[in-house]
């Protein structure tokens, strides 16, 4: 664990990026909302960190009361990491932050990483209500579990069950809403995305 380092200032901004503001620690919060993950599918889905840093910053996050750490029972009996209740508090952190970012996105690069589930986080940001969504793109599936107060935002893969709302769309759509180049509404009403589903969820996406 590395020795915790301060601002030493008396102002609450600085005292948050005390535990937050080191590098890794943000984007790992982004995966952790997910709900819990091993260590091993962490550093998949962080390319780029090592895995000494990522061990370090876990280690961090647990002293901060950001993380927990606990072993599953058998057959799993692996360890996972996953948020604790302030931790999980980070989203609308992460929510501002990826909005403040969009204009930096630009069009991929060759060198960029992308996984399907880091779209969750923008598309979360303009759906309302409650439900279960399950999100269909080229790179893969994942779910959002819209309106949760409690427990995993997000997941990776096929929803867990008869999802309230299907929505397909392909990377460049998504990529075009992470930009903030293009609403919901907009994409659902022009054609670039489908909707199926009986769920409220999927009658306010048709009736935006």
């Amino acid at each position: 664990m590395s020795p915790r380092r301060s601002y030493d200032q008396y102002c609450s901004a600085a005292r948050a990026l005390d535990a937050v503001g080191d590098r890794w620690t943000l984007l790992i919060v982004r995966e952790l909302l997910a709900g819990p993950r091993r260590y091993t599918d962490l550093h998949a889905d962080l390319p780029g960190v090592s895995t000494d840093v990522l061990a370090s910053r876990l280690k961090d996050m647990e002293r901060d009361g950001l993380s927990t750490r606990r072993r599953l029972p058998p057959p799993g009996a692996a360890y996972v990491y996953e948020l604790t209740g302030r931790g999980r508090r980070l989203l609308p952190v992460l929510q501002a932050l990826g909005e403040w970012g969009r204009s930096e996105l630009g069009e991929r690069r060759p060198t960029d990483a992308v996984r399907a589930h880091w779209f969750a986080l923008p598309l979360l940001s303009s759906l309302e209500g409650e439900g279960l969504l399950e999100v269909r793109l080229e790179e893969g599936d994942f779910h959002l579990h819209v309106g949760a107060a409690e427990g995993p935002v997000y997941g990776e893969g096929p929803a867990p069950r008869e999802p309230d709302a299907r929505l397909v769309l392909d990377s460049a759509t998504c990529a075009a809403l992470a930009r903030g180049e293009a609403s919901l509404t907009d994409v659902v009403r022009d054609g670039r995305a489908t909707v199926t589903g009986d769920g409220t969820l999927a009658k306010a996406l048709l009736d935006r």
